[in-house]
């Protein structure tokens, strides 16, 4: 990876991870007082929602200084080990996490009429889509598996040829 692809993902990232911050301490309290003006009968929304909200953004922020750690080995040369492997799963987590928060949130507006019923069936699809994001990085984590075990079996074949030799 070059200089400037990681110099730009990691601006990328930083630009994400400070909107980020600002939902958490600006957008999150604006939309805690504007739902303070809920009619009572959707009232008990107010706390599953904000909740849900949160709880959504910290797992955005667990992928994205995941995803800087894995730029970091990158840069370094180190990505191709088992190291690699401890981020790689917060990342899968994290987006599972997302997908279960997403189907939550769905099934928190469901009842009632707070929402129109198609708004719940684009939140499960939503849901649907991030779950599909977590197994996408599922598959690429099995390609950086078989790329951490033919390294090693490299390693161990030069390691046996040095010796011959």
């Amino acid at each position: 990876m070059g200089k400037l692809a990681v110099a730009a993902l990691r601006a990328v990232l930083v630009a994400l991870l400070a909107g980020s911050l600002f939902v958490q301490c600006v957008m999150v309290p604006l939309l805690a007082a504007d739902m303070n003006g809920l009619k009572p009968e959707y009232a008990h929304l107010r706390t599953p929602i904000l909740v849900i909200v949160v709880l959504g953004v910290v797992t955005a922020q667990v992928v994205l200084v995941c995803v800087w750690r894995l730029v970091t080995m990158v840069r370094r040369g180190t990505v191709f080990s088992t190291d690699a492997f401890r981020y790689v799963h917060l990342v899968i987590g994290a987006f599972v996490a997302a997908a279960c928060l997403v189907f939550a949130l769905g099934v928190v507006l469901a009842p009632g009429e707070a929402v129109a019923p198609g708004v719940v069936l684009l939140l499960g699809g939503a849901g649907l889509a991030v779950l599909g994001v977590a197994l996408v990085v599922l598959v690429l984590r099995m390609l950086l598996a078989q790329a951490v075990a033919r390294d090693i079996e490299a390693a161990r074949m030069q390691a046996e040829l040095e010796e011959v030799i």
